[in-house]
Formats: C-alpha cells, sequence, structure tokens
C-alpha cells in the first residue's frame, strides 16, 4: 500500500502526464499537413474551379468538389471604424477558432486586413485537422468610382492596380506597406498563399456608374489579353476581364501561382430581367460574368459571385415567377426561384457570397416569406439563415457565405441614418439599425460580469449597486376596486449601457400574482428643454411644468408601446411635412399641442409595381410601429431567450423590466450626450446636447381597450414624484445623469443564431450530382 506521500506523487505525475497529452493535441510544433497544391505548366494552384463548385486538391493533386460554407468578416469591432484595422491577433485567432468549431470552411474579407489577420489564420491552419480557406477582396475605392462614374478613371485604375498588387504581395507574405489613412498597414510575413481559394474583385456595381462607363466608352472593343478575354461585352466588362488580367499576370510572373478568380456582383446589376421591378435603377444596367472567358493560360479557373438577400431589390415580392416557384421542400419560394435562374443563367459556378438576415429591433425591408430586413430573433435570424443557406445549396450553387461573422457597430441604414450622429457610430450600438446586426457574434454592451438583462431577476441592478430613485411615490386618487394595492409604486430605478435606457420599476408585492388588466404604468421623459406636452396622457387632469417628449406606456403584452411628443415626431416631420407623403396634420408643427404620436419607421415610399399577374400594383407608403414593445426574456442565459425583448416582468414578484434603445428616443449620439433639437426650425439635422433626462412614473387602472389613440388612463392610482395641486413639478422629477465616453465597453457573445448554422453547415455538402 502507498504511503501518503507516495499517494500524492503518484497522483502529480497523473496530472501532468495528462497535462502534456493536452499540450500535444492543441500546442503541436509540427504544423498539420492539411492543404494540398497542383502544379500545371510550371504554375501551383491551391484550388481550381469544376463545373458546379470550387475544388480543392488532395495528396495526390487530385480535385474533389468543395461546397462553400462560410462568413464574410469585416475589419471594424466596437470604437474603431473598419480603416482603424483595429483587430488584434488574439481576437482574430479567437474568432477563427470559433468559425472553425461551426463547421465553416472559408472565409471571405472584403480588402487587406492588419497583419495580424493573416498571421493568426496561418498559426490557427498550422494545427487545424480542417483548415480555414479565404477568399480574398480586392477593395476599390468606392467614392472615386461613383464620383468619376468612369471605371476608366485614371485615378481609379492607377490605385486598383497598386492595390491588386499590394494585396498579392501580402497574401505571399511578402509585404512591407507603410501607414496610409483608411488603409491596413504593417509588415507582412505570414504567407498564406496556399489557404487563399480564390480573389473576388470588387464591390456591388452603382448602377449609374456602369451606365456611364459603358456610356463614355462606347465602341470600346473587346478586350484579349494574356489571361483573359471578352466577346461581346460592355465597355465595364473589358475594363473587369482587364482587372482580372492584371491579378493573374501579377501573381504568375511574380510567384508562378494562380487561383480561382471572380468579381463581385449584386441582383441590381445581373444578367436577368425583371418585369415587376418598379425602381429602375434595380433593373437598368447588367454585369455579366459570361462574357469574360479564360485563355489557355490560365488554370486558376473563373466562377461568378453574388450578393443575394431574399428582402430586396422589390421584385422578389411580386414577380410570379419568383412567388409561384416551387422549391425543394415543395414550398412557394421567391427566393429559391431567382437562385435557380440565376444559376441557369451562368456557364459556372455561381457562389452566393453574401446572404442573411439581421438580428435587429428595427426594420428596413421585408420580404413576401417573413424573411424580413430585421425585426428578427437570434432565433429567427438563425432559421432563417438556415432556410436560406439550404435553397443555395438545393438549387446547385457552389456555396454560400453568410453576411457576417461579427455584428458592425458602425454601419448605418437608410431609414434611420438621418437621425444619429454619422461620426459617432462605432462607439454606441444602435439596435433600430438592421445593418449592424447580422452578425453571428455580438457585441453586447456592458461587461460581462455585470451585463443589464430584461428577464424580472434584479440581480444585474443589484450587481452594478445601482440605488432606487430617491423619490417616494405618492397616491394620486384610489380607483376603490380592490386594486389599488397592486398599483402602488414601492421604489423605481434607471441605468444605461451602450444600447439601451433601462427602467425598474417595484410595484407593491401583494398576495396575488401581478396582473396587467388591473395595473397600468407610464414612463414619462423629458429629454430636451424647450419643448414637450405638458399635459399629462390619458386623460386624469394631471399637468406638469416640464415637457414630456416620450410616454413609456405599459398596458401588458402586445398593448405596450412607447409614444413620442407630435411636435418631436422625426417620421412625421419628415415624410409628412418635408416629403408630402402622409396626409398633413396642423397641429403637429405647434408645442405643447396635447397629442402624442406613436413611433414608426419607413419601409417603402409608395410604388408602382409593374406587370403583376397582368396588372399594375399601387402601393402606398409603408411603414410599421417600431414603438411597439415586446414581451419576453432578454437573458441569453434562459431558455425563454428572446432577443428583441423590450419588457419583462416577474409577477410573483411584481417587478417590472424595460430597455428602450437611444435612438427611440431621438437621442442621436448618448456617448456625448447629443439629441435630436428642435426639428421644426432646423430640420432632421438639428442637435443638441443636454445633461440628461427628467424622469418620472405613475401607475393607473386600465381601461382594457384592445387599442388605444394615446397612452395613460384617466384614473392614476400613484405617482412619482407626488402631484402638487394636481402637477407632476419639473423640480420635483428624478433627473437621469450618465458618463459620457470614448470607449465603449462590451463582452462578445455567440448567437443563438450561430449554433443553428453549426449545426447545418456540419451536415451539408456537395449535392451528389456536382461535378
Amino acid at each position: 500500500m502507498f504511503s501518503l506521500l507516495k499517494k500524492k506523487r503518484f497522483y502529480l505525475a497523473l496530472i501532468i502526464i495528462a497535462g502534456l497529452l493536452v499540450a500535444g493535441v492543441f500546442l503541436r510544433q509540427k504544423p498539420i499537413e492539411n492543404t494540398y497544391t497542383a502544379t500545371v505548366e510550371g504554375v501551383t494552384l491551391p484550388a481550381n474551379v469544376g463545373k458546379q463548385y470550387l475544388q480543392l486538391y488532395d495528396k495526390n493533386s487530385r480535385p474533389h468538389n468543395i461546397l462553400l460554407k462560410g462568413v464574410n468578416m469585416g475589419m471594424a469591432k466596437p470604437g474603431h471604424f473598419p480603416g482603424e484595422a483595429a483587430i488584434t491577433k488574439d481576437e482574430y485567432l479567437k474568432w477563427f477558432k470559433e468559425i472553425g468549431s461551426m463547421n465553416a470552411n472559408v472565409i471571405r474579407i472584403y480588402t487587406l486586413h492588419p497583419p495580424a489577420f493573416y498571421e493568426a489564420l496561418s498559426e490557427y491552419n498550422a494545427r487545424a485537422s480542417h483548415p480555414l480557406y479565404v477568399l480574398h477582396g480586392i477593395w476599390i475605392d468606392e467614392d472615386k468610382l461613383i464620383s468619376s462614374k468612369d471605371a476608366y478613371n485614371e485615378d481609379v485604375t492607377k490605385e486598383l492596380n497598386e492595390d491588386i498588387k499590394r494585396t498579392v504581395d501580402v497574401i505571399h507574405g511578402q509585404a512591407d506597406l507603410p501607414a496610409r489613412p483608411g488603409h491596413a498597414s504593417g509588415k507582412y510575413r505570414a504567407d498564406i498563399s496556399k489557404y487563399v481559394i480564390g480573389w473576388v474583385l470588387g464591390i456591388e456595381w452603382d448602377p449609374e456608374m456602369v451606365k456611364s462607363t459603358n456610356e463614355k466608352h462606347q465602341g470600346k472593343p473587346d478586350f484579349v489579353g494574356t489571361y483573359f478575354r471578352t466577346e461581346h461585352a460592355s465597355p465595364f466588362e473589358v475594363w473587369l476581364a482587364g482587372a482580372m488580367d492584371e491579378i493573374a499576370a501579377y501573381e504568375t510572373g511574380q510567384y508562378s501561382w494562380q487561383r480561382p478568380i471572380s468579381f463581385t456582383n449584386w441582383v441590381t446589376t445581373d444578367l436577368l430581367s425583371h418585369p415587376s421591378e418598379p425602381m429602375y435603377l434595380e433593373d437598368w444596367v447588367s454585369v455579366n460574368p459570361n462574357v469574360i472567358q479564360e485563355q489557355p493560360k490560365f488554370h486558376g479557373g473563373y466562377f461568378a459571385s453574388y450578393h443575394v438577400y431574399p428582402y430586396y431589390p422589390e421584385f422578389l415580392n411580386y414577380e410570379t415567377k419568383y412567388t409561384g416557384y416551387v422549391d425543394a421542400r415543395g414550398e412557394k419560394n421567391s427566393y429559391a426561384g431567382y437562385l435557380h435562374d440565376l444559376k441557369q443563367a451562368h456557364h459556372m459556378p455561381v457562389l452566393i457570397a453574401e446572404f442573411g438576415v439581421p438580428s435587429s429591433r428595427g426594420m428596413a425591408h421585408r420580404n413576401i416569406n417573413g424573411w424580413d430586413q430585421g425585426l428578427h430573433s437570434e432565433q429567427e435570424q438563425g432559421n432563417i439563415d438556415a432556410h436560406l443557406f439550404e435553397d443555395i445549396r438545393s438549387e446547385g450553387m457552389a456555396g454560400g457565405i453568410i453576411f457576417s461573422w461579427q455584428d458592425e457597430w458602425f454601419k448605418r441604414t437608410w431609414n434611420t441614418d438621418q437621425v444619429d450622429n454619422p461620426d459617432r457610430r462605432p462607439f454606441w450600438s444602435n439596435a433600430q439599425t438592421g445593418e449592424q446586426q447580422f452578425g453571428l457574434l455580438s457585441f453586447d454592451p456592458g461587461d460581462e460580469k455585470t451585463a443589464m438583462y430584461v428577464d424580472g431577476d434584479t440581480t444585474d441592478w443589484n450587481k452594478n449597486d445601482t440605488p432606487p430613485v430617491p423619490i417616494k411615490s405618492g397616491a394620486v386618487l384610489p380607483a376603490s376596486d380592490g386594486y389599488d394595492q397592486d398599483r402602488k409604486i414601492k421604489q423605481w430605478y434607471v441605468i444605461s449601457d451602450d444600447r439601451y435606457v433601462y427602467f425598474r420599476i417595484d410595484f407593491e408585492k401583494v398576495a396575488r400574482p401581478f396582473d396587467w388588466s388591473k395595473v397600468g404604468a407610464m414612463i414619462l421623459l423629458d429629454t430636451i428643454p424647450g419643448q414637450g406636452q405638458q399635459r399629462i396622457p390619458g386623460g386624469s387632469g394631471l399637468t406638469t411644468d416640464a415637457g414630456i417628449d416620450f410616454a413609456i406606456d405599459l398596458k401588458g403584452p402586445k398593448k405596450s408601446r412607447i409614444w413620442v411628443d407630435s411636435y418631436y415626431d422625426t417620421f412625421y416631420y419628415e415624410y409628412g411635412s418635408v416629403q408630402k407623403l402622409l396626409p398633413g396634420l396642423e397641429y403637429a408643427n405647434k408645442k405643447n399641442n396635447g397629442i402624442f404620436h406613436t413611433m414608426k419607421l419607413l419601409l417603402n415610399y409608395p410604388l408602382e409595381i409593374p406587370k403583376v399577374n397582368g396588372k399594375t400594383l399601387q402601393l402606398p407608403l409603408e411603414a410599421f410601429e417600431t414603438g411597439a414593445l415586446t414581451y419576453g426574456n432578454g437573458n441569453p442565459d434562459s431558455p425563454n431567450f428572446d432577443s428583441l425583448t423590450d419588457v419583462s416582468y416577474n409577477a410573483k414578484e411584481h417587478v417590472v423590466e424595460v430597455r428602450i434603445p437611444w435612438q427611440l428616443l431621438n437621442v442621436k449620439d448618448p456617448s456625448t450626450h447629443e439629441v435630436m433639437g428642435d426639428i421644426w426650425k432646423d430640420g432632421l439635422a438639428s442637435k443638441r446636447e443636454i445633461s440628461g433626462f427628467k424622469v418620472s412614473v405613475l401607475s393607473y387602472r386600465p381601461d382594457n381597450k384592445e387599442t388605444s389613440e394615446a397612452p395613460g388612463g384617466a384614473a392614476v392610482s400613484y405617482s412619482s414624484p407626488e402631484p402638487t395641486n394636481g402637477s407632476l413639478m419639473a423640480k420635483d422629477m428624478y433627473e437621469y445623469h450618465w458618463d459620457k465616453w470614448d470607449i465603449p465597453v462590451y463582452h462578445e457573445r455567440l448567437k443563438k443564431s450561430y449554433f443553428i448554422m453549426k449545426d447545418l453547415f456540419g451536415a451539408s455538402d456537395v449535392l451528389t450530382s456536382g461535378n
């Protein structure tokens, strides 16, 4: 029998051996041989292009098809614009591990990343049993291209050719790039050339630029290069072929390597005709991959790349050949119908290089199947992304690359970009902006240990040491219905982070569960001095010497919403007063007019949809009520997690939690306290810096009507502050202040959609009929 000391030594030895075994698995010094190349006529190929798919090589240089499954990765993280190239090597390495774990095989990047990207990828792939391949973009200065309206512009072409050489040198680990504003730079020594399985040149082409280029260079002959040529091509297509030839020529001459090549395209400039498209720019000019052909000296292969989303352009919702198309599941599916036609029209493999929907609170476009641009929970986002990828695979595409890997705080959306500060977008997270929330990786606001969640649990408030508002509530007018005690406001709280303002109301805890049919509540906010309503909404007769700009009205699920002072309603101001697309409201430009509006976001201007079952559809302006509040559980650790949750309540504890996105309070930039100013004087460009919000809370007896034309109720039970002679005095209201910031506080979290796509990617492979 071992002595005690010998036992300790024995177990310690076991632990050391186990540790060494684990270290041997994860920290191998010798790289795994996981990628192979082929050599044709002295040129090295890391990949090739087959009839339907891209192809990789085995150790005997035999090609095999690969279904591309991956993510697009931008260069931004919170607190930084993309051009700052601020992502670190450790962050890239962590992301690559997560992307690899989700059974993806490819990452697409749009432009040069900092050296950290290439170093981290090389390090990850050297030890991964299944490497991550790269589709590398070559960026074009969009501003110069659009402003010149000419792809042949000398500055545009010169810069593109320089970027081609820089990018080729970078992937071979042979570049020293000096610092340039808005671009990555540094010493590039990591050679990832064997992992780059394709070039994807350019951006989503502006149709006016393409049309202008074609007109300015009308009659330009077809291109005949060493590696590519054109046949019956437009001047813009000739220019593209020349750029592709430049890539192939430089890499072949400098490194004796070639690889598959493509250029970015999108539905707007596809080669198909869309008779039901109402916006002429969306079906005005084509960029046709078929007119560009390979020369015998190019062995890398050529494929088409498209960005295809289900909600735009509009013809996807109305063109009957698509809306009536029956997919592989036996269901009508316009997205699959479009993919079917797109595939049939090409003489090469077609990659869907961008697809997806955002898990944002805001929405920008609708889709006939509900695959909208926004207003999706993370679960819904994952289910829709999975559905779209299944369509991509079943329609015989070369693969699909989700947009995007990470959320991007710097992004803007067309229907919200007039009401924020464009120079401060990366410093806070706008839940109303769909373009910021496409990622599978979320940057959640706050420190992970003290992050705020609306879930009916007050633990997070305690972790943040949030004190109750030091203002007592007072009885106003008892309803004497047996529920006055239920409506008593015991205490309430306010806190905020980089995405939301949070409110918590603790009602008197009585023996029976909390009942919304008996208790209503309003949170009233005075956010900008000099305007706002001075009659408390609901018909109670209460007034205030403050100005109420917003009323958060809590009536229970499907009845709660945030209301805005009609004078401060940016939606009506822009689309009713300025653009004259809504009925005129004479009161709207008058302060303290007594009327609140629901809060809306525009989805579409009035449209005329041609050729729908032989008719022309006349569609009015379309909007949705973004101020409607969703009840649920906003805690990602909860099995009932709903990322769209605005309100949560604990019926047993009589606690109600609310979170409101900053932009719903007309805040242009919370990090500098900038809010929308007087829109009727200075328009949507107006701005004002404030010190904080004045806040009051009251409870009332609900009237239990299904709909309401105004917030609140006439029978107010309790109010904080207590009224003075029937008035809520501004001096008695709580003033909420928050600190300004330049460095956002956030933590990373994999969304529910990540795990859905992980399962699908793991189960998806090439179609057996593919060649």
